[in-house]
């Protein structure tokens, strides 16, 4: 039984649930509290590193997502602020969608000491919807549940669709892994988890931190080494994710065999679209987990790469394309007739954005060392950082 002010919160999250033009709402604790049956066992559905999400049954017979975050951990409420406001602007088909929160102080029994004492315990939950299928994770961990290809290619380029989103919303996730990309009834993915995100301001292009919290194995170098926090921090996660999906449950240990492996699974069924789509995210993949950031592609140049609109399709994954920079000139003046511009405007050599190689701001001035790359470093060195020595290592 529900009292009136409990019946209209139910009623305003119902509608933030139907309605994905709603803003997101506050709740009070003791509804959360209500549809997760006293956030019992039952319910618990998932556990991370901050939180643990549980299943919340409405009385309209709807189902949300509630993740109760640890009472142990010490979170500012400026930061909690700053996770709700990035949470509030992410509306993408390829993003969970952010229903509703709670922060509420709760007077309550505690053992301390082998005393009972009363204490001040700060919640903090957030309501996203509920997505049936589970997380990536589970299709990657189980040899059993080895996804179609089909299936493979709506993921990845879902997740890329959606981290490409969320750049140019300035907001770095900073926890792209396979547990936090969550899959509709239809495999639709969708990024979830913004605990650990950053959204820069506009005129910001990297961060420092020495909290360096994450995945394992998920990690980039630069991230991991110094603390430091690009957009291609993301692109490193990316990759990883690219990677594992296209290798399977520990069926390949190099790309060469795990494309070897998709086109046995493809039989004398003669896809050579598909065969050609594994190939392009073999390449996209190993190029997003380049040791150094900026000779990571860029989101946008990784959708096309995926999609084939850039030409990456007809280059061998074995073969040597040549490392000279005529070489490398020849190929990439061939992929500017390719290349299109977001507007739809052909892209000449002296058009192409610094995309792979990213010139970064610093104080409004760029250091000699970027003066130098951007001034010297041709068209092909950015076009061509998806052919990069490491994949011919990879793959040969």
């Amino acid at each position: 039984m529900t009292d009136g002010g409990q019946d209209n919160e139910l009623a305003a999250l119902e509608k933030v649930l139907l309605d994905k033009s709603a803003d997101p709402v506050d709740l009070p604790f003791s509804l959360l509290k209500a549809i997760t049956g006293n956030f019992s066992e039952d319910n618990k559905i998932g556990r991370g590193g901050f939180g643990a999400v549980y299943k919340g049954v409405l009385p309209s017979g709807h189902t949300i997502a509630v993740k109760k975050l640890f009472e142990q951990f010490e979170i500012l409420d400026k930061n909690f602020a700053c996770e709700i406001a990035c949470l509030v602007g992410v509306k993408h088909k390829n993003t969970v969608r952010f229903l509703g929160y709670c922060s509420e102080t709760q007077h309550v029994m505690r053992l301390y000491e082998g005393r009972s004492v009363w204490a001040d315990v700060r919640q903090r939950l957030l309501c996203f919807e509920y997505l049936p299928k589970g997380c990536l994770a589970d299709y990657l961990s189980d040899a059993s549940c080895r996804l179609q290809w089909t299936t493979c290619y709506q993921i990845i380029k879902g997740i890329c669709e959606g981290i490409h989103y969320l750049h140019q919303q300035r907001i770095i996730h900073m926890d792209l892994n396979p547990q936090n990309v969550l899959l509709d009834n239809n495999m639709v993915p969708r990024i979830a988890d913004f605990g650990l995100s950053r959204r820069l301001s506009g005129s910001q292009s990297r961060a420092i931190t020495d909290h360096k919290l994450g995945t394992m194995g998920h990690m980039a170098p630069e991230f991991l080494n110094n603390g430091e926090i690009t957009f291609k921090t993301d692109i490193y996660n990316l990759g990883v994710i690219i990677m594992k999906i296209l290798m399977g449950h520990k069926e390949s240990s190099s790309v060469k065999e795990a494309v070897e492996s998709w086109t046995d699974m493809f039989g004398t069924s003669n896809n050579h679209t598909s065969l050609e789509q594994v190939k392009a995210c073999a390449k996209i993949g190993i190029e997003c987990t380049n040791y150094y950031p900026g000779n990571r592609p860029a989101t946008w140049f990784i959708i096309r790469g995926i999609l084939g609109d850039v030409g990456i399709s007809n280059w061998s994954i074995t073969g040597d394309v040549g490392t000279s920079t005529e070489g490398q000139i020849s190929i990439a003046s061939k992929l500017a007739d390719e290349l299109k511009l977001m507007d739809g405007s052909a892209v000449t050599p002296s058009k192409l954005p610094p995309s792979t190689l990213e010139v970064e701001q610093d104080d409004g001035k760029l250091s000699q060392e970027r003066k130098r790359k951007a001034s010297n470093v041709s068209v092909a060195s950015r076009v061509m950082s998806i052919l990069h020595d490491k994949l011919l290592e990879a793959s040969g």
